[in-house]
């Protein structure tokens, strides 16, 4: 029997975006789930995504912005 993962829940909202672990952030880039597009990101919807609390964090075909600040990274999406 395969082994449920817990959405992951550190995750803070901020007013234009939110933050995530640094660490989690290189897990989301390493299991190809986002990719590096241009000067920005993308999610890759064709590799998995570990599950969040907060839903559609990383809504398919939406590009992104990161910045780290501190031991977190602030992930902000791109408006046209």
């Amino acid at each position: 029997m395969a082994e449920q993962q817990e959405p992951f829940a550190d995750v803070e909202l901020l007013d234009d975006g939110f933050s995530i672990p640094e660490l989690k952030w290189r897990e989301l880039v390493f299991v190809g789930a986002l990719r590096a597009e241009g000067d920005g990101w993308v999610r890759d919807p064709s590799r998995p995504l570990p599950p969040f609390r907060i839903p559609d964090l990383f809504p398919a075909g939406a590009r992104f912005r990161v910045e780290r600040q501190g031991a977190r990274v602030v992930v902000r999406a791109e408006t046209s």
